[in-house]
């Protein structure tokens, strides 16, 4: 698995800028400007990606994701 120095450096932080890059062109058109919650919700959930990547990066150590995972387990009630 490869290790990240950045979450930059990430394929799938790059291609969500991209995504989200292009989503705020669509969104700038006469058709989702006249329905400002449509626009709003689409514009935040496609910057929402390149966040949960970036969080997800910074969370990368093996004792929070074995914390994580006991948490999962008892939400869950496996034993």
């Amino acid at each position: 698995m490869p290790t990240f120095r950045k979450f930059e450096d990430i394929e799938a932080w790059q291609k969500a800028r991209e995504l989200t890059r292009e989503v705020y062109k669509v969104t700038r058109s006469n058709a989702f400007s006249k329905d400002y919650g449509l626009c709003d919700q689409t514009r935040r959930s496609s910057a929402s990606i390149m966040a949960n990547i970036a969080e997800g990066h910074e969370r990368s150590g093996t004792a929070e994701l074995e914390t994580r995972n006991i948490n999962v387990t008892q939400t869950y009630g496996e034993k």
